[in-house]
């Protein structure tokens, strides 16, 4: 009888973690994708320009730090955060500090999608991203692997001079990962 109990026992243990384990790596997967959507929107909008905001994601709560140049941008990068599925709430950790009196960089759209394209190209995942600019708004298509490789593809085209926005219309597939060469300069995203 204490033998039966204690397979009984032991299957339920191994229940227990079956069930755990992935709620676990999921809610990662879930924070790590949410983190991407956000970092995608920020890039996105014109008013926050999202250059100098980090973005981090626990539970699905959205974490926003950095420098920003208005209470209005401020309250811009949570407003926008907060409309995508998923967001339980956001954290606006933003300070706001005169970035400087820059004055806004005007720069042909030719040139911007060559910019954008070399910025893309020394990052093994993003070499093969298609990049279109209209009056300074750069549209980012292809495939990648992953939502984390499109979020980067949005953080290098905002980090050039004279975009003003970054329409990301990359898709995801797993299977898109680009073979590395022995010896081949690459990176990936950061974490």
């Amino acid at each position: 009888m204490m033998q039966g109990s204690s397979v009984a026992a032991a299957l339920i243990f191994a229940l227990v973690a079956v069930v755990t384990a992935p709620t676990s790596a999921m809610s990662e997967t879930v924070d790590s994708v949410l983190t991407a959507k956000a970092k995608i929107a920020l890039f996105a909008d014109e008013q926050v320009k999202g250059r100098l905001i980090t973005v981090e994601t626990v539970k699905g709560v959205v974490i926003l730090r950095g420098k920003i140049d208005s209470s209005e941008a401020r309250a811009r990068a949570s407003s926008v955060v907060e409309t995508l599925p998923g967001v339980k709430r956001v954290r606006n950790d933003l300070q706001v500090t005169s970035l400087g009196d820059r004055p806004p960089v005007v720069a042909a759209d030719a040139d911007i999608t060559r910019r954008v394209q070399a910025a893309l190209l020394h990052e093994l995942p993003l070499s093969q991203v298609g990049v279109r600019t209209t009056s300074g708004t750069v549209a980012l298509t292809g495939v990648v692997a992953t939502i984390d490789v499109s979020a980067r593809a949005s953080e290098l085209a905002r980090g050039v001079p004279g975009v003003r926005s970054v329409t990301n219309e990359l898709t995801y597939d797993p299977a898109n990962r680009p073979a590395v060469k022995p010896g081949a300069p690459h990176t990936l995203p950061p974490r």
